[in-house]
């Protein structure tokens, strides 16, 4: 027998391995909703503004490298997923846009919210299609589904009001298998990285996250090569803090006394990361790239050599290309040097005292009192960057918006994770202002019954803007915040709320929201403090 176009759609996601769709009901889809509620293979989170359903879906698409999947309605629906898409869009997150369209006899009218999609999606999608024909719909999930998991981007459909219901021939087919090599790299790629890399006397190791396969081989590198490593913020816990070669982070929040050293470097090693911290980088050193996906060399880093490849394949081939190189000691004295002195100030910032309670102070009792393994869903603003300072971090897992960097990631970022992963320990890390945007999100917990505990730093201001107007010598203007009550939201929202105003209760608290068995936020008040890294 035929069926709808919608019941085809959540067959084809289905088969890509989909378990949900957030996405927030408006006309132009009701035909995907009523199938939606007439099955029981894929979920929808219905949520209250469709900016935090693409950032779950990208979210979701960031923690299991699986499709992310977010549906809007046309026009202001659908405008209203661009920032979450480009959050996915930044960060090569997997996602897939289900949007309404106008019927098909009112496309390109003055139908009212008629927009061209395909020009609006262009900027973050790789692929953007407008279904014609109830036909070519298994067609185009096919494709948009490939191009997304296989360049780890963006793809959009727009589907007109009517062909929801249309019956069709299409069926679902699985995605084609994709055989892949051990690697795509050549050896000759590995003999020029490995002839660079023995005319360092100053090496260093950049890891991100596309090296959490890699991180032993990677330490045994450093070792052979006499190499400090310095970490992304994406790369944070993929080494254990002892790590002799580990220097913790570069750039704004990250080892203080790192950025010197890593100026000095001769050769320097980029493995499973994209960034370049600007201002804190070598001037003059020979740069080698790896990367599963070539296009992201291009980033205006001055790479000499750029191996395409699994940094897992690869590591190790350069480990062993190294075996008779001699490190250089005075270097590696100057790494250890580096990595005991902040070492020693990082724990003296955390027991730092202050009234309202000084950030690193908070950073370090959240760090002893969440579990090893959690799921952090990390905000943008002052809470990004004293984290990245101050938080030392284990097995923990940290989902962020990278390059995109928008303030309101952490809460929905939390919900996917949760959904996702209902067993595991989920915290939001959120200032008072990234929480004000998707405040309505903590009634989207409670719906779907979500055990997440919320961290408030509460400083009634956007400090990050404050600390970079006050470094310029410019006037403040709007960056101070009108505050609710953040405890009496949550509890007007089902949730449990609790309030720490004191250095010494901070870590009782904390611990008493973590074993708390439902929705809990901590409105945590924070110190407006001038972040030392400004520039």
């Amino acid at each position: 027998m035929k069926q709808t176009v919608s019941e085809v759609i959540l067959d084809q996601l289905a088969e890509f391995g989909v378990k949900r769709i957030y996405g927030v009901v408006g006309d132009t889809i009701i035909g995907l909703l009523d199938a939606l509620a007439k099955q029981d293979r894929i979920q929808f989170i219905a949520v209250k503004h469709e900016s935090s359903a693409a950032l779950m879906a990208s979210a979701e698409a960031k923690l299991t490298g699986r499709l992310g999947v977010c549906t809007a309605t046309m026009g202001p629906g659908a405008t209203n997923l661009l920032n979450g898409l480009g959050d996915a869009y930044s960060d090569k997150a997997p996602v897939l846009a289900l949007t309404g369209q106008a019927p098909t006899d009112k496309i390109g009218t003055d139908y009212q919210q008629y927009v061209d999609q395909q020009e609006l999606f262009k900027p973050f999608a790789s692929y953007s299609a407008n279904l014609g024909s109830e036909e070519a719909i298994v067609e185009l999930l096919q494709k948009a589904a490939q191009i997304s998991l296989q360049q780890r981007a963006v793809t959009h459909l727009s589907i007109p009001k009517d062909l929801f219901d249309k019956k069709t021939s299409a069926q679902s087919r699985p995605l084609p298998v994709v055989i892949e090599g051990i690697s795509t790299f050549e050896k000759e790629g590995v003999e020029r990285a490995a002839a660079i890399m023995k005319t360092a006397k100053k090496p260093m190791i950049l890891a991100g996250a596309g090296s959490a396969k890699a991180s032993a081989d990677l330490e045994a590198l450093a070792e052979r090569w006499g190499a400090g490593i310095l970490t992304s913020l994406g790369g944070k816990g993929i080494f254990e803090e002892n790590s002799p070669y580990l220097l913790q982070g570069i750039g704004e929040g990250g080892n203080p006394y790192a950025k010197e050293i890593f100026k000095e470097a001769d050769v320097v090693l980029l493995s499973g990361v994209t960034w370049w911290p600007e201002g804190y980088v070598p001037q003059n050193a020979r740069i080698i790239q790896i990367d599963i996906n070539l296009d992201n060399a291009k980033k205006g880093i001055p790479v000499e050599l750029a191996i395409s490849g699994k940094t897992e394949d690869i590591i190790p081939l350069l480990h062993e290309s190294l075996k008779t190189h001699s490190p250089n000691q005075k270097w590696q004295t100057t790494i250890q040097q580096g990595k005991e002195k902040w070492a020693q100030q990082n724990q003296q910032e955390g027991e730092q005292e202050s009234q309202p309670i000084h950030p690193s102070k908070i950073v370090r009792a959240i760090e002893k009192t969440i579990a090893d393994d959690a799921i952090i869903a990390l905000d943008t603003g002052d809470v990004t960057v004293w984290m990245n300072r101050n938080f030392r971090q284990q097995n923990q897992k940290v989902l962020f918006s990278g390059y995109w960097r928008t303030m309101g990631f952490g809460l929905p970022a939390a919900i996917a994770a949760k959904l996702e992963m209902p067993e595991q320990q989920v915290v939001a890390i959120v200032g008072d202002g990234g929480l004000q945007m998707t405040l309505a999100d903590l009634l989207t917990a409670t719906r779907y019954g979500l055990n997440i505990t919320v961290f408030v730093f509460n400083n009634q201001a956007l400090q990050m803007e404050n600390d970079k107007i006050d470094a310029m010598g410019d006037r403040r203007e709007g960056t101070d915040l009108t505050n609710p009550d953040f405890v009496k939201m949550a509890e007007a929202c089902g949730w449990k709320g609790y309030r720490a105003d004191s250095g010494d209760s901070i870590e009782a608290v904390i611990q008493q929201a973590l074993n708390t068995d439902s929705p809990t936020l901590v409105d945590i008040q924070t110190n407006q403090t001038f972040f030392p890294e400004t520039e």
